[in-house]
C-alpha cells in the first residue's frame, strides 16, 4: 500500500482553500482569525499552487472548489488509512508584524521568546 504516489496510481488530488486553518481558538468563545491572510494576498498565492501542481502532475486529475465560496466537500477513502498533513510547527507572520523584529523560527512558539530576542 505505501509504495505508489498519487502519480503512480494517476489518483486525483484534491485542493480546498480553507482560512479557518489559521484560527486561534486559545481564548475567548469564538476563533480569532486575524492572523489569516487576506483574500488579496491568498487568491493569487493558492491559484500559483494549483498551477505548480498542475506542471508537475496531470491537470485534469486536480480538483479544486470555489475559492472562498462556502462549500460541502467529501470524499471516498480508498484503504484503511487517512492521513492529515499538519504544518503547525510553522506559522504565517504577515510582512506588517516582522518589522523590526525577529520572525518566528522552525519549532519556535509564536508569542513567546527566548533569551536574547
Amino acid at each position: 500500500m505505501w509504495k505508489k504516489s498519487v502519480k503512480d496510481v494517476q489518483g486525483e488530488i484534491l485542493c480546498v482553500s480553507q482560512f479557518t486553518l489559521m484560527a486561534k481558538t486559545i481564548k475567548g468563545a469564538k476563533p480569532d482569525f486575524h492572523k489569516a491572510m487576506t483574500g488579496e494576498l491568498s487568491r493569487p498565492l493558492y491559484a500559483s499552487l494549483l498551477e505548480s501542481m498542475g506542471r508537475a502532475y496531470i491537470p485534469l486529475r486536480i480538483k479544486d472548489g470555489q475559492f472562498g465560496a462556502m462549500m460541502s466537500v467529501s470524499l471516498t477513502n480508498q484503504g484503511p488509512v487517512t492521513l492529515t498533513i499538519d504544518s503547525r510547527k510553522f506559522e504565517y507572520t504577515p510582512v506588517a508584524e516582522t518589522s523590526g523584529k525577529k520572525k518566528p523560527t522552525e519549532g519556535s512558539t509564536p508569542g513567546t521568546s527566548t533569551p536574547g530576542n
